[in-house]
C-alpha cells in the first residue's frame, strides 16, 4: 500500500531498518581489526590519535591555512589521480568540514555552494547539478566513476540515485569532460565518492562515523552510520542512511507533497597488499518522495503523484600497483544496475520506468618517471531503457555504447601541457523503429604556466561531441513532468562544442583566489521547441506541443572565488570567502535558451578557534528576465545561512555538536531552472541540529 498523506511511511519498527545493517556487521568489522600491540611496527594506533574519519585533524601543519583550500586532494576521476591544483581543467572537490555543512538530501543542493554549480528543482526529493547553464544529459553524475546508471536524464521530476549523505568527497569537473566519460559529459561530471570498495587498509584497524540531524522546516531527520575494519590483508565496509522529511513549511504556507523517505546502505570488502587491491560491493538504494507540481486536493481526498524509486547495484573494482615500472597503474571497474521507479497518482500506479546497465571501465597509466605521463583507457556500456504505462512517452530502447581514450601530459620547468583523445561508437535501438548510431569524437589542449610562486595561468581548447539520448531521438507521447506532448526527431544529428576557457589562479598568505571566464560554441544544440500547437489528453485538457529540434547555440560565463585569510591569533582564525558565477546561453540565430541559471554573489565569513567554529553567509541570485520565448521571468532573492558547531576529542574517538540555519531571513525564493518555478517555492527558514560521532 502507499503511504497516507498525513504520515508518508511507517514510523515506527521500520524506522531504523538501515542504521541496523550497517550495525548488524560491527562485530564484523570490529573482529577484523588487528588487535593492538607494542610493537612500534604493528599497526596499533595511539590511543591519542584521531579517528581517520574526522575531518577537523588534516594531514600537515595545522597553522598552514591552504590545507582548508582543498586543492591537493586527490581528484580519483582523473586518470592521472591529480591534484586540484594540478589540473589545467576547471574542479572543485568538495570534502572535510565544507562538506559536512552542505550535506543536503540532494546532491544538487549538497554541491550548490561552488562556484559555476546551481541545483534543479522538481521539490526537495529532486535536484540533479547544473553545470555551466547545462544540465540532463550533458552532465554526468557518476558513483565511484562509474554511472549512476538511473533515468534521472530523462525527465525533471527523476532524481539521481545516490546519496550525498555517503560521500567522502565529491568532485566536479567542469566544462565538456567528454574525453574522460564519454558523449554524456560534454557540459561536465559530478562523481560521488563513498569508499564502499576500500582501496587501501584501514588506518587503526577498525574506524567509522555516524550522525544523526533534525529539521524545523519539515519535522525531518537524517540518520547515518559508516563502519570500516580490517588489516593489511583485507578490509570490509558497510553503510547505512535514513531520512524521513514531511512536507515543507515556505513563507507562504505549507509546499504540499514534499515528502521524501529514503533508505540506502551497502556493504563492500576488498583484499589488499603490496601489489594493488581487488573489491566488491552491493548496494540498495530506496527513495520515495512527492511531485509538488501535482499535489492533489487532500481536502477533496484527492492524493497527489509520488514516485517509488528502487536500485540494486554491484561493483566490482581493482587496481595494481607499479605493474610495469614505478609510478605505473593499472585500474579497472565493472558495474551491474538494476533499477526501477514506479510514479503512482494517488493510489493507482501511472507509469513505471525500468533500466537495466552493465558497464565496465580499464585504465592504464604510465611514465612515472619520464618527462611524459599518461593514461590510456576503454570504456564500454550496455543498457536497456523501458517505461509501461500512461507516460510511456519513450519507447523501449537498448542503448550500447564503447570508447576509447588517451590523455598524456608533458612538463617543462613551470609550463604544463595536456593533450587528450577520445572516439566512441553509441547505438541507440528502440522497439518498433530503427536503430541510430554515432561515433563522437573528442579532443582536448590545455597548458597551464605558473608565472612565479603565487601567480598560475591555465588555458583549454576543447572539441567535444554528444550523441543524443533517448528521448530526444524516440519521444512520443505526453509527459507531464513539463506538462507537454513531446515528440522526438530520430533525424538528429550529432550535437558538438567547442569551448575556449581561460583561468587564473593565486595564493599568498593572505589570500587564494581562482576565476574562469570561458566561450562555448555549440554546433546543431538539442533543444525543446514549442511549436504552438496543443493536443487533447484526457478529459479535454490540452497539452502544448513540444518538438526536440537543433539549431546552434552560445554559451559564455564568468566564476571565480576568492579567500581571504584576515586573522590568525589568540582570538581564532578569520577567513572570508566570497565567489560568483553567471552565464548566458543564446540561440545563435537569436533568442535565449530556457531555464539558464541566474548570476550570483555569494559571501561567507568564518571563525574557528580550539574546538569551535562558526559562520556567517549570504548569497544573492540575481533576478531573470532573458527568457526564452513563453517562459516567464522570476525576481532576485537573497539566502542567508548560518553554522556554529563544536568538536570534541576525546582519545581516538570524538565528537561533534552543531545547529545549522538556512534561509534565515524567510525569503521567498523560485528556482528559475525549474519547471516548477511559478508554483513551488524554497522552504523556509530552517534550522538543522544533530550530533557526529567519528570513531
Amino acid at each position: 500500500m502507499p503511504p497516507s498523506p498525513a504520515a508518508p511511511f511507517p514510523a515506527c519498527s521500520r524506522h531504523r531498518l538501515a542504521i541496523a545493517l550497517a550495525l548488524a556487521l560491527f562485530p564484523a568489522l570490529a573482529w577484523a581489526a588487528p588487535a593492538p600491540t607494542d610493537d612500534a611496527g604493528a599497526n596499533a594506533a595511539s590511543a591519542d590519535a584521531p579517528p581517520p574519519t574526522d575531518p577537523r585533524h588534516a594531514e600537515g601543519d595545522p597553522d598552514d591555512r591552504h590545507i582548508k583550500d582543498l586543492d591537493d586532494v586527490v581528484v580519483t576521476a582523473s586518470p592521472l589521480r591529480d591534484s586540484a591544483d594540478a589540473l589545467s581543467k576547471p574542479a572543485e572537490v568538495l570534502t572535510g568540514e565544507r562538506l559536512d555543512e552542505n550535506r543536503a538530501a540532494s546532491l544538487g543542493e549538497t554541491i550548490s555552494s561552488l562556484p559555476g554549480v546551481q541545483s534543479s528543482n522538481f521539490g526537495p526529493g529532486v535536484g540533479r547539478p547544473i553545470l555551466r547553464g547545462l544540465d540532463g544529459p550533458r552532465v554526468a553524475v557518476l558513483s565511484n566513476g562509474l554511472s549512476s546508471q538511473d533515468v534521472s536524464t530523462v525527465s525533471q521530476d527523476h532524481s539521481p540515485a545516490v546519496e550525498a549523505f555517503l560521500a567522502d568527497q565529491i568532485e566536479v569537473l567542469k566544462g565538456p569532460s567528454t574525453l574522460l566519460y564519454g558523449s554524456g559529459a560534454i557540459g561536465g561530471i559530478v562523481n560521488v565518492v563513498d569508499g564502499r570498495i576500500p582501496e587501501a587498509a584501514i588506518e587503526g584497524g577498525f574506524s567509522g562515523r555516524a550522525e544523526v540531524r533534525f529539521d524545523s522546516v519539515n519535522e525531518g531527520n537524517t540518520d547515518l552510520v559508516r563502519v570500516d575494519g580490517g588489516n593489511d590483508r583485507f578490509a570490509l565496509h558497510a553503510d547505512a542512511v535514513y531520512r524521513n522529511n514531511k512536507d515543507y513549511d515556505t513563507p507562504d504556507g505549507k509546499q504540499a507533497n514534499t515528502f521524501i523517505d529514503t533508505k540506502t546502505g551497502a556493504v563492500g570488502g576488498s583484499l589488499l597488499g603490496d601489489w594493488g587491491f581487488v573489491g566488491v560491493s552491493a548496494s540498495r538504494f530506496e527513495d520515495d518522495y512527492g511531485n509538488p507540481g501535482e499535489p492533489g486536493d487532500l481536502a477533496a481526498g484527492e492524493r497527489g503523484v509520488w514516485l517509488k524509486l528502487r536500485q540494486d547495484r554491484y561493483d566490482l573494482k581493482g587496481g595494481l600497483t607499479d605493474p610495469w615500472g614505478e609510478g605505473s597503474s593499472l585500474r579497472y571497474s565493472f558495474g551491474h544496475t538494476d533499477y526501477n521507479h514506479i510514479e503512482f497518482e494517488g493510489d493507482e500506479v501511472g507509469t513505471t520506468f525500468t533500466k537495466k546497465a552493465d558497464e565496465g571501465r580499464v585504465e592504464a597509466a604510465f611514465g612515472g618517471a619520464s618527462a611524459w605521463k599518461g593514461a590510456v583507457g576503454v570504456q564500454g556500456s550496455d543498457s536497456t531503457f523501458a517505461a509501461i504505462g500512461e507516460e510511456s512517452f519513450v519507447p523501449e530502447t537498448q542503448t550500447r555504447s564503447f570508447g576509447v581514450f588517451g590523455v598524456a601530459r608533458r612538463n617543462w620547468n613551470d609550463f604544463q601541457l595536456d593533450l587528450g583523445a577520445r572516439i566512441d561508437k553509441v547505438e541507440a535501438d528502440p522497439v518498433n523503429a530503427a536503430a541510430r548510431d554515432f561515433k563522437p569524437l573528442s579532443l582536448s589542449l590545455a597548458g597551464g604556466w605558473r608565472l612565479n610562486d603565487q601567480w598560475r595561468l591555465t588555458a583549454n581548447l576543447d572539441h567535444a561531441e554528444r550523441a543524443p539520448a533517448e528521448e530526444e531521438l524516440f519521444a512520443n507521447g505526453p509527459h507531464l513532468a513539463t506538462l507537454a506532448y513531446e515528440i522526438g526527431n530520430a533525424d538528429l544529428g550529432k550535437e558538438k562544442a567547442n569551448q575556449l576557457e581561460f583561468g587564473l589562479q593565486y595564493q599568498s598568505d593572505f589570500m587564494d583566489a581562482k576565476a574562469s571566464v570561458y566561450y562555448n560554441r555549440f554546433d546543431d544544440f538539442i533543444y525543446l521547441v514549442d511549436t504552438g500547437e496543443q493536443v487533447e489528453f484526457e478529459e479535454g485538457e490540452l497539452l502544448p506541443i513540444r518538438q526536440w529540434s537543433q539549431a546552434d547555440a552560445r554559451f559564455r560565463g564568468f566564476e571565480g572565488e576568492a579567500t581571504f585569510h584576515l586573522a590568525n591569533n589568540d582570538n581564532g582564525a578569520w577567513d572570508l570567502r566570497v565567489y560568483g558565477d553567471t552565464v548566458r546561453g543564446t540561440l545563435a540565430a537569436g533568442g535565449n535558451l530556457p531555464r539558464i541559471a541566474p548570476s550570483r554573489f555569494g559571501t561567507q565569513l568564518r571563525w574557528e578557534r580550539e574546538g569551535w567554529r562558526a559562520s556567517l553567509g549570504a548569497v544573492r541570485y540575481d533576478k531573470q528576465d532573458k527568457v526564452a520565448v513563453n517562459e516567464t521571468p522570476t525576481a532576485g532573492y537573497t539566502l542567508v545561512d548560518a553554522h556554529v558547531a563544536y568538536h570534541h576529542d576525546q582519545g581516538n574517538t570524538a565528537w561533534e555538536l552543531f545547529l545549522d540555519g538556512s534561509n534565515l531571513t524567510g525569503q521567498t525564493a523560485r528556482v528559475h531552472t525549474s519547471f516548477l518555478k511559478d508554483s513551488v517555492v524554497l522552504p523556509d527558514r530552517n534550522f538543522s541540529t544533530g550530533i557526529r560521532l567519528f570513531f
